[in-house]
């Protein structure tokens, strides 16, 4: 499994695993866990990049319905792993 670091506004950095990614509308989302434990917290990101940037840029997906819909298409990705929201 593919582990990235996230570096925050802030500076601090986090790594995390790289789940799953899908493309939707033209936009890219990655699933993405904390650890590889069976209870691990689980984020959606989003690629909110520039084309004109050298780095990618992600965001986690805080709109509700953008959120659901998201989840949805991952979790029908992943069928067997138990997603909860």
């Amino acid at each position: 499994m593919e582990k990235i670091r996230f570096q925050s506004p802030d500076g601090t950095e986090e790594e995390f695993y790289v789940e799953e990614q899908t493309r939707i509308g033209g936009v890219s989302y990655l699933l993405v866990s904390d650890s590889q434990a069976e209870e691990a917290s689980a984020y959606i990101l989003k690629d909110v990049s520039s084309d004109a940037g050298p780095d990618a840029c992600y965001e986690m997906v805080v709109d509700e319905e953008e959120l659901q819909a998201v989840y949805k298409v991952f979790e029908q990705m992943l069928e067997d792993v138990n997603l909860e929201m």
